[in-house]
């Protein structure tokens, strides 16, 4: 694994850091550039002007691996009054969710009951998006879609392209017809467990697009995500679909609010579904780690902000 990457998914699980790094003014202006603000409203407002560009969105309320049954339920409270706020304005966004947000180290029952809540909350016609955590959570994770999806048809879950199970998961994921979001992967994983070279991470990657927009994938109802800011795979990835035969409106692209903003738009201008993954709230430190992992050429825009102080 890249030393740059390893050390900042290091550093995103570092509680000393956690503590201490959003306390200096050129982490937060570094982090502005990947979030609009803290502020549900912040987020609101990013979103508006996305959908002026002709970019959908899908929001998220940071946080993760809750420890207290009632601050489980308050973030299920924050997410409800974010899907009123985004039925008031009319805005079509979307929610994805960490199942540990909402109580899965604590219960599974407890995590259910509130994931329930905000599906049925969020309409028919919106998919709740399950992010994927660590290689531990895996199995847990898609026992929950799988439950959910059961009752709820409006549920779509993340896969992980770097982790070596991911393709069995697919498989088995693909003929239920479910929405699946794929990423490449940001969490520091133990030997055995993931692919440790990026050159490895990205043809995996465009294998695991391939069969999500194959004749099985589109045949079963599949929605397909692609969440990628590599160009070149984006690139891969549509000339795939071309020769494939599918449409523009088959299939769609998932990217970070901050990073690639002139693909974003540009894919949404020749007719592709360009989506932007908007984030709020203050427990930002390890997700923002996680994004420079993902992006290590984004570190020197952080160091270059220091400087500037």
């Amino acid at each position: 694994m890249n030393p740059v990457r390893s050390l900042l998914l290091a550093a995103s699980q570092n509680r000393w850091l956690r503590e201490r790094a959003p306390k200096y003014r050129f982490v937060r202006r570094t982090v502005s550039r990947f979030m609009p603000g803290e502020e549900l409203e912040d987020a609101l407002a990013a979103i508006g002007a996305l959908r002026e560009q002709g970019l959908g969105a899908v929001l998220t309320y940071l946080g993760e691996n809750i420890s207290d049954r009632e601050e489980a339920n308050q973030v299920t409270a924050r997410y409800l009054e974010a899907l009123d706020a985004i039925s008031a304005r009319e805005l079509e966004t979307e929610i994805s969710i960490k199942l540990t947000h909402l109580g899965l180290d604590l219960s599974a029952e407890l995590c259910y009951e509130n994931l329930q809540k905000l599906i049925e909350r969020a309409g028919p016609e919106s998919t709740v998006w399950i992010d994927m955590e660590s290689s531990d959570y895996v199995d847990r994770t898609l026992e929950l879609f799988r439950r959910a999806r059961l009752a709820h048809p409006n549920v779509g879950v993340c896969l992980q392209a770097y982790l070596y199970r991911t393709a069995d998961d697919l498989a088995g994921l693909i003929p239920a017809g479910a929405a699946i979001r794929l990423v490449k992967g940001a969490y520091r994983e133990p030997p055995g467990f993931a692919f440790p070279r990026k050159r490895d991470v990205d043809e995996n990657f465009f294998a695991l697009a391939c069969k999500l927009l194959g004749d099985e994938a589109r045949k079963a109802g599949v929605r397909a995500a692609i969440a990628t800011h590599d160009r070149e795979l984006i690139a891969r990835t549509i000339r795939f679909a071309e020769t494939s035969g599918l449409g523009k409106e088959d299939f769609e692209f998932q990217m970070l609010f901050g990073i690639q903003r002139a693909e974003q738009q540009r894919l949404a201008r020749e007719g592709y579904r360009s989506i932007v993954f908007v984030a709020y709230g203050d427990y930002w430190y390890p997700w923002f780690m996680r994004r420079l992992a993902e992006r290590p050429a984004n570190l020197f825009f952080t160091l270059r902000n220091l400087f500037a102080d």
